[in-house]
């Protein structure tokens, strides 16, 4: 069965922006969708989202898997620790380097296996924005792009969905359209 994973970025949950909107749309469409509401968001890192993710997400080849910001980036871990392929990743505002390993400290991009992660997902699609007032820009977007291939589609929407700015963000059709 075909079936989507939503993940919320830092400090967000699942009733935000376009999640519940996207969990919608897509339920209607026949998937199976995941929108979790993960541990700890206010600090995300590895210690509390992966095995949280790995226990209770559905990763299969027919999975497509959406995540905004930090969201984005535990989709990378995820797929680093995968046992399967699946269809496709989109990352939204994510950028190249990870979550904390835990709350004290980071994980740099450079501790990415990137050839394992990019054959975890048959396609990879990442959009950001040129004005991305936390710099989860375009620029990270070509990071991850010239790991992973793919594509990468540039737009002028900030953050895509913040309460800092205002962006409430309700729908987003383009995610439609790329699924």
């Amino acid at each position: 069965m075909k079936n989507a994973t939503i993940f919320h970025g830092t400090g967000d949950g699942p009733d935000k922006y376009w999640f519940p909107w996207l969990k919608n749309e897509l339920e209607a469409r026949g998937y199976e969708v995941w929108l979790p509401a993960l541990p700890n968001a206010e600090h995300p890192n590895l210690k509390d989202w992966l095995p949280f993710i790995l226990k209770n997400g559905k990763l299969t080849d027919e999975t497509i898997i959406i995540g905004h910001s930090a969201g984005a980036q535990i989709i990378l871990s995820v797929l680093e620790s995968a046992e399967v392929k699946i269809k496709k990743a989109i990352l939204v505002s994510g950028y190249a380097k990870a979550l904390r390993k835990d709350e004290k400290r980071e994980k740099d991009s450079g501790e990415y296996d990137w050839d394992k992660i990019k054959g975890k997902a048959k396609e990879f699609i990442f959009i950001n924005s040129d004005n991305d007032p936390w710099g989860c820009d375009d620029k990270q977007g070509r990071i991850m792009q010239e790991h992973l291939g793919g594509r990468l589609i540039t737009r002028h929407d900030g953050h895509m969905g913040s309460t800092t700015y205002n962006q409430p963000y309700k729908e987003f059709p383009l995610l439609l359209e790329l699924i």
